[in-house]
């Protein structure tokens, strides 16, 4: 078999992405590669696939025994020899697969780096017929990195021991430091690197200046219509996640904690709850979640800030990894600054490591701060160029307002010299507000000439124009001068008056936040289709259930999503459903054939003889959601569907969902959409709906003509005529 047809029969994927099918043909060649791809790009598909056609066994180095399983269980779901070796196994499974391994019964085995350098595992692979090497979470290596493992630079011994066996290293971020650490500890010095674009276009990104947290949380949530959505809520204490999980299950959200100071077994057990089970919120610290392949997280929230665009990148990429729309959410504020850069000062790193977090610090910063799009500058961190603006983030949907600040900045400046650079922010704010507070009296900063000269800000304010200082690099915090603020070499031109200051003016607390993510297809169904969501969803959770395997490892949202749309009636048709390769269409088609064919006689014919007449139908308001919309404007500047279908990561009946909705609203025109349908074919199609008691149910009609025409294009001439006789 072809690299193609693997992808196509195993994984039910229908074309390649990007260069995943160049990457698979250079180490189809026993070429080295180092590829840098965003989650849910398809990075392992790069491996597996040429561990499917290369003699021998792929070992995969993975960084997270606890996830192995459900990548190894994912995989055999599709057919695949795949086992893992851990320490999580006992004697006799670790000798059934040791077993495995020498018979060559395997395609890939995944295996710690710690498992790896034992010489015992190593003197096992001399004997073993060795297909390729993948290193998962490459970044690892990197020191500079966010997840670095001492583990990883020992990896460079693959080179060494086996020069002959193609290696692939694989991350989703890496700035230009961190690939260069990979490509040395690693020894890929020949290897071809590839470089995908780092954008998740479905990931919409929003940051709030920190008021009370949990409560914005909670709005953020609400507001975002999160509630029975799996997320994660990361926070940079431990004491802050047990309290912010002890909260959110007392407002009614299914809430876990996840911290190192857990009793590992309850940790695990949270970690396998939140894998296996739909709805379940984890909050956590930064050691949760590399690696996690749960595909239908809809939200990663950050309480605290993360300590550089790397950690960010990589925690946010967490959601949305089926490429359905996903919210990446954060609340910051000064606290956040002095706490990570108290952490920075007082780690036992060298000062050249220092100055890299340092720089790191102040590029997430930046991003907080920003006025112009979030997600320009994001990619622009990983050396990507995004010409325009997203609309995807909160300062492109509500673009930020700035004012003037050189006066009060100015002002804050000075307050910080006259008080001797030895206080912090709230200290430097009662002075300019001119609060004669005890401590202000007893140092006599009542007398200098800034006290009271800020009235005309709120405490509020003074706190961002301080923020915003510090982001621009103006002012630094004195970690181990108790938070005091210290002026830098770049102040001196705003307090002579030689540069103007211009600062972000924030959204006031009271005002409600808008939504800004677009709508999956998915949530808004009604009536019948979103029971008929909701009955997949059941069915296929019954189905993992009795495997012990995470239900997207039987299918992922978006399949289910297909299934509703395209209403596949046999194998046939669900075998094009996006994700339904042979294996999985063996054991699962029928079943959810049969749960949609029970659907239909239990509502489609109860719809049909009395609950939505024609009349029903033609008073409905036809409501167009934002992905919709997306679709008819590109449909409208002269995109094909399936150039439309590629770009936004659906499927075709996807599109024509979209378009349809466009034809009822008097957007399109029906020829537009479906421009070869001959006008006698149009008159019987369209009879056959006005002879009906609703001209909901498609099936009926796709019956009558026993096929001929498919699901999109009666979808789309039924939206023609609610349009024409409305």
């Amino acid at each position: 078999m072809s690299s193609t047809e693997i992808l196509q029969h195993v994984f039910g994927y229908q074309e390649f992405r990007g260069e995943q099918e160049q990457i698979i043909q250079h180490i189809l060649s026993d070429g080295d590669a180092l590829v840098l791809m965003p989650t849910g790009g398809g990075k392992s598909l790069c491996y597996q696939i040429p561990a499917i056609l290369r003699p021998g066994v792929a070992i995969i180095i993975s960084p997270l025994i606890a996830l192995m399983y459900d990548q190894v269980v994912a995989l055999q779901q599709y057919g695949i020899k795949a086992a893992y070796l851990n320490s999580t196994l006992t004697f006799e499974q670790a000798r059934t697969v040791s077993n495995q391994l020498r018979q060559n019964e395997l395609d890939l085995l995944y295996v710690s780096p710690e498992k790896l350098m034992t010489p015992r595992f190593l003197d096992f692979l001399d004997q073993a017929k060795i297909a390729l090497f993948a290193i998962d979470e490459a970044h690892c290596v990197s020191q500079w990195g966010h997840d670095f493992r001492p583990e990883y630079t020992q990896l460079v011994i693959l080179h060494q021991r086996f020069p002959n066996i193609p290696r692939i290293a694989v991350t989703a971020t890496a700035d230009a430091p961190t690939q260069r650490d990979i490509i040395a500890h690693l020894g890929l010095n020949d290897a071809k690197i590839f470089i995908a674009s780092f954008d998740r276009p479905n990931i919409s990104y929003r940051v709030v200046q920190k008021q009370n947290p949990k409560t914005q949380l909670l709005e953020f949530l609400r507001a975002e219509k999160h509630h029975n959505d799996a997320g994660i809520v990361y926070c940079l204490s431990r004491k802050r996640v047990d309290e912010t999980a002890k909260w959110l299950t007392k407002q009614g959200w299914q809430a876990l904690p996840y911290h190192a100071g857990m009793d590992k077994e309850l940790r695990e057990q949270h970690q396998m709850r939140f894998l296996r089970e739909e709805g379940v919120i984890i909050v956590a610290t930064i050691a949760f979640g590399m690696g996690i392949d749960k595909p239908n997280v809809r939200f990663v929230a950050h309480l605290d800030l993360p300590k550089s665009l790397e950690a960010y990148y990589q925690e946010t990429g967490r959601a949305g990894r089926d490429g359905l729309p996903a919210n990446a959410w954060m609340a910051y504020g000064l606290q956040d600054i002095v706490m990570l850069q108290r952490m920075v000062d007082g780690s036992d790193a060298d000062e050249r490591h220092k100055r890299i977090e340092q720089h790191k610090l102040k590029a997430m910063l930046g991003y907080c701060e920003i006025t112009t799009c979030r997600r320009q500058i994001l990619l622009n961190y990983f050396g990507e160029l995004l010409p325009d603006s997203c609309g995807n983030c909160d300062t492109c949907v509500e673009p930020v307002s700035t004012w003037d600040g050189t006066e009060a900045a100015q002002k804050a400046l000075s307050c910080i010299y006259r008080t001797k650079q030895m206080f912090g922010v709230q200290y430097l704010i009662d002075v300019l507000l001119g609060k004669k507070t005890d401590r202000i009296m007893n140092f006599q900063h009542d007398k200098i000439s800034t006290f009271g000269i800020g009235k005309e800000l709120s405490g509020e304010q003074w706190q961002s124009v301080f923020r915003q200082l510090i982001a621009r690099g103006l002012v630094t915090v004195d970690v181990e001068g108790h938070g005091s603020l210290r002026l830098t070499e770049n102040s001196r031109p705003i307090l002579r008056g030689e540069e103007q200051v211009f600062l972000r003016k924030d959204i006031a607390k009271q005002r409600r936040s808008k939504t800004y993510s677009r709508s999956s297809q998915w949530r808004s169904f009604t009536g019948t289709d979103k029971l008929l969501w909701k009955t997949l969803l059941n069915k296929r959770l019954e189905l993992a259930n009795a495997q012990d395997i995470p239900p997207y490892a039987i299918f992922h949202d978006s399949t289910l999503e297909d299934i509703v749309l395209q209403q596949p009636q046999i194998l046939k048709d669900f075998a094009h459903l996006s994700g339904v390769g042979a294996k999985k269409l063996e054991r699962y088609g029928q079943i959810f054939i049969d749960v949609l064919d029970e659907h239909i006689t239990q509502h489609g014919e109860q719809e049909q003889a009395s609950e939505k007449p024609i009349a029903a139908t033609l008073d409905r308001v036809t409501v167009i959601s934002e992905s919709a919309e997306t679709t008819i404007d590109l449909f409208k500047e002269g995109s094909s569907i399936q150039e439309i279908a590629t770009e936004r990561g659906f499927k075709a009946g996807t599109i024509y969902t979209h378009l349809a909705l466009g034809i009822e609203a008097g957007q399109l025109q029906l020829e537009q959409v479906i421009p070869n349908l001959k006008e006698d074919e149009l008159h019987d199609i369209e009879d056959q709906f006005l002879s009906q008691e609703t001209m909901d149910a498609l099936k009926p009609i796709f019956d009558h003509f026993e096929g001929l025409y498919d699901y999109e294009l009666l979808r789309c001439v039924r939206a023609s005529i609610v349009q024409r006789i409305k």
